[in-house]
């Protein structure tokens, strides 16, 4: 059933607060659930932002074990209503308020699949991507500059924080590129699918890979300024000279901006400030 249809035989409406463009493409679903689930009958799949359902039936098809967080409490109604998704765990929650953990934990081996709203996408990103266990793929519509900003290199102007943890947590591929005419209500832009599957193997092994995921965060924190005061700014506890220092032991001038760093660059740099 059109999303339009079913929202008005329940008095609904898409809602701009929660950013809803509701999946219509039943083609694209199911290749987005394959993507997730890759032939794992079974697999834990949180699934974000179910919306009408469009996703939700094309995850359970492919064989999710599936539990959809819903904030929309109109919506969360509405997939429990329907018969097709019964096996489905509707969890009526803000990801950003959700214990992605408890699920990681309870999950151990998992995937996190979803149509992210674009107000909140870098958040939920970042949540998922810290989260441990770590997912194994997420697969997840999203902005084309959001998709762009997670394989730029150092030195592009799409490089930022995001770029950095999505090198060191997995690798990044794109699935397909959707259209607005595959939603309702029609976004302005452009979605990609992107699919991030989890390393084997890390990268880079810093001795403390939460400090370094701090590091990374702080870096970009005060974008326009140098490394050595944008840390010292976001932590008053790593005052520029100490920044300096470890900066200079791993061959890069005290001016340095966390844009210029490579990933190999900030596992060392954690390595050298603690």
């Amino acid at each position: 059933m059109h999303p339009r249809r079913l929202l008005d035989e329940h008095g609904l409406a898409a809602r701009k607060r929660y950013g809803q463009n509701f999946l219509l493409d039943t083609t694209a679903a199911q290749r987005i659930a394959q993507a997730t689930v890759a032939g794992e009958h079974g697999l834990p799949v949180l699934e974000i932002g179910p919306g009408t359902g469009t996703l939700t039936a094309a995850l359970l098809g492919a064989g999710a074990t599936l539990t959809a967080v819903e904030i929309d409490r109109g919506l969360a109604g509405i997939l429990r209503e329907r018969e097709d998704l019964s096996s489905a765990e509707i969890v009526e929650n803000d990801i950003l308020a959700y214990d992605l953990r408890a699920f990681a934990g309870r999950a151990q081996r998992w995937a996190a699949c979803g149509n992210l709203p674009y107000y909140i996408t870098t958040p939920i990103l970042f949540a998922l991507l810290e989260c441990e266990p770590q997912p194994v793929r997420i697969v997840a519509m999203i902005q084309r500059e959001v998709a762009e900003r997670l394989t730029a290199g150092p030195g592009s102007a799409a490089y930022g924080a995001l770029s950095v943890v999505v090198a060191y947590r997995a690798r990044a591929s794109r699935l397909l590129t959707l259209r607005p005419a595959a939603f309702y209500p029609r976004p302005q832009v452009d979605s990609t699918v992107v699919v991030l599957e989890r390393h084997a193997q890390p990268p880079v092994h810093p001795r403390d890979p939460h400090a370094m995921l701090l590091l990374i965060r702080a870096a970009f924190a005060y974008r326009r300024k140098t490394l050595a005061n944008a840390l010292e700014l976001r932590d008053p506890s790593i005052p520029r000279a100490r920044t300096t220092a470890a900066l200079a032991a791993i061959g890069k001038p005290p001016e340095a901006r966390g844009e210029s760093l490579s990933l190999d660059d900030f596992a060392r740099l954690a390595d050298n400030l603690t």
